[in-house]
């Protein structure tokens, strides 16, 4: 589309200024190739394209110096999409011709076409040419300074490329003729992307997924019945946790616009018929390459709706809601969206960086990848990620993994006549990475008792901020769930399902250590009599039982457990290690318990339903052999009395 938008413009301006640039004198001294040239004129007018290019060609065999003969000739290879002739046509004749206003327009186009093939030279010297020509046009003034600005930054770029080398993807991926924009999930077990078998408008564009098993890559095969159909199923993006996929289609009976935006989600190994994401989503106009968050509930993507846009086509964002509605799109704004294009939205699984492709900033020529950065609620301005990964073609279909190591994209090539797609991986560089490193729990949710998979509500929490900042639900009919954590971070995460107790678990990665992933299984305990669990993001200081500030979101969970299990009435309990005086112990249990139960009370919950008990040291977990079973022994414990 990025390249329709260019030719297009390029076009317009040939058929504003065409008559303009018409000599009254011809340069050439030849009767007879004046003669053709004319004959070129009317059969131009008759619309016989084939029979005015014969003349010309046959004009310049009498005058190979005949400069408005090869500027007509360039003009109709043009109309029929023949670039390599249009190019060398314009080249000769410009070359032939001196300097002059009347140009403008032929000036204009070559220097787009000698950008487009990346000679940043020549694409200075006419767009330099055409602003000289005081062109009245001031839309395409504004363009040609714009690329000059480009032509400056592509030079000084390749004098300093990234290091970058990308590898293509080796077989069964790579089956197809093009196949782009790669969307992993969070394990990087699972690659989505789209696929056609040839470029005609016809093609049919469908949906694939592919698994790594024993390090290779498995035979991608259709992502599901239900999803691909007839239609262009585009651009997906999945969660990551691969239950929730968002992709465009276009055309479809119930679509809204040319392309609308759809989701479908998997049980097990089923995926729900799509949905449309409706009017608060999608608009009359185009809708498509959707970027989900790794929770799946912001989503990212790009549209040319007007009302409310920077450009053509702008990055969007909207939120899914406590009741599972989206929310009415906002346009991110300046500095990401500009007056030209924004399109392929990428958001790297931390959430701090997104990567997107914009022919509106400045860049190497055509559309280039850039990423911002998200600093507290603001957008950083876009930074190029240069030479060689950008070129003066166009560059989409971007993807970095959660830990920053791998990357992969898609390369648009032309073999013999033929375009073709290929899905490239690279090892990512420093300067592309995104501001945080992430990595993953995964694991199954059961009931303790019947070992029975469960669906439960598994939501992480930045304890310094008592922010949720993801929500997943684990699959109901196998119990599996994915959560993505950042480097950094201190985390409480909860587990939750009706009539069950709540479960606790933190993750402290504020300081470097092990940032491997984590296989966790979880058990929940039915609501029941004497049924416990450790609370495990309450935080006191050494020898102290004052709660610290970040211990208020796990209070808060006990405090919502309450209201949603009215009848249920607990004991929180202190308990210490050995270390120490076994009476100090015991006041310090007794304190710390207090701290917890007068929490509550202040928040509104009824004495009747709290008994605040500390153990001291007589109740450890584990033997107090050593610094980790001492830490586990010093816990608060919630117990359904």
């Amino acid at each position: 589309m990025i390249k329709r938008l260019v030719f297009l413009i390029a076009s317009s301006c040939l058929l504003t200024f065409s008559a303009e640039a018409q000599q009254s004198n011809l340069s050439t001294k030849s009767s007879k190739a004046a003669d053709l040239y004319t004959k070129a004129q009317k059969y131009m007018m008759a619309r016989d394209f084939d029979k005015a290019l014969t003349a010309l060609n046959e004009a310049v065999k009498k005058d190979p110096n005949f400069g408005e003969a090869y500027l007509k000739a360039a003009g109709l290879y043009r109309m029929t999409g023949n670039l390599p002739a249009t190019f060398e046509a314009y080249k000769k004749g410009l070359s032939l011709i001196p300097v002059q206003a009347g140009l403008a327009t032929e000036y204009y186009n070559f220097a787009d076409m000698a950008l487009n093939r990346g000679d940043y030279a020549l694409g200075k010297q006419y767009y330099e040419l055409f602003i000289q020509s005081n062109p009245k046009n001031t839309k395409a003034l504004k363009y040609a300074q714009q690329q000059l600005k480009n032509i400056d930054f592509a030079v000084l770029a390749q004098k300093n490329p990234v290091a970058f080398k990308p590898v293509r993807m080796p077989a069964p991926i790579n089956k197809f003729q093009l196949q782009y924009f790669p969307a992993l999930t969070a394990t990087k077990t699972h690659l989505v992307f789209t696929a056609r078998n040839n470029d005609t408008p016809q093609a049919d564009e469908n949906l694939y997924v592919s698994v790594f098993q024993n390090n290779v890559w498995s035979e991608p095969v259709s992502i599901a019945s239900n999803i691909n159909s007839e239609f262009n199923e585009g651009t997906a993006s999945i969660s990551g946790d691969g239950k929730t996929l968002v992709f465009s289609s276009c055309n479809r009976p119930n679509s809204l616009g040319d392309c609308d935006l759809y989701i479908s989600t998997r049980n097990g190994n089923t995926w729900s018929k799509p949905v449309n994401l409706g009017r608060q989503v999608n608009s009359a106009a185009w809708d498509s390459q959707p970027c989900l968050s790794a929770d799946g509930r912001t989503l990212y993507f790009s549209s040319d709706r007007g009302q409310g846009s920077k450009g053509r086509e702008d990055i969007w964002m909207s939120r899914q809601q406590e009741d599972g509605a989206w929310s009415v799109p906002e346009n991110l704004g300046e500095p990401v969206n500009t007056s030209g294009s924004e399109t392929a939205p990428f958001l790297h699984a931390s959430g701090s960086t997104l990567y997107f492709s914009s022919n509106g900033h400045t860049g190497m020529g055509g559309a280039d990848i850039f990423k911002t950065t998200l600093t507290g609620t603001a957008w950083t301005e876009p930074e190029n990620l240069g030479y060689p990964l950008n070129t003066a073609s166009n560059e989409a279909s971007f993807f970095i993994t959660p830990d920053n190591t791998k990357g992969y994209y898609s390369r648009l090539e032309l073999e013999q006549s033929k375009k073709t797609a290929s899905l490239f991986e690279f090892e990512v560089p420093a300067v592309w990475k995104s501001k945080e490193t992430s990595t993953y729990t995964q694991g199954r949710v059961f009931d303790a008792q019947t070992k029975k998979p469960l669906g439960a509500y598994v939501q992480l929490y930045d304890l310094n901020t008592d922010e949720r900042v993801q929500q997943v639900i684990s699959d109901q009919e196998i119990g599996t769930y994915t959560v993505v954590l950042n480097e950094g971070k201190q985390y409480g995460m909860y587990v939750s399902a009706d009539k069950y107790l709540l479960r606790s678990i933190s993750f402290d990665y504020s300081s470097k250590k092990d940032f491997n992933p984590l296989t966790l299984d979880i058990y929940l305990d039915p609501v029941a009599k004497g049924a416990s669990m450790v609370l495990n993001n309450l935080f006191f200081a050494t020898g102290k039982y004052q709660l610290e500030k970040k211990s208020k979101t796990e209070l808060n969970k006990i405090i919502s457990f309450l209201a949603t299990n009215t009848q249920v009435k607990i004991e929180i309990s202190g308990h210490t290690d050995d270390v120490g005086n076994d009476t100090a112990n015991q006041q310090l249990s007794d304190k710390r318990a207090r701290s917890v139960y007068d929490y509550l009370l202040a928040q509104g919950v009824k004495k009747e339903r709290i008994l605040s008990v500390g153990y001291g040291e007589t109740k450890p977990l584990q033997p107090n052999t050593s610094d980790e079973n001492r830490q586990l022994n010093r816990r608060i414990e919630l117990r359904v009395l």
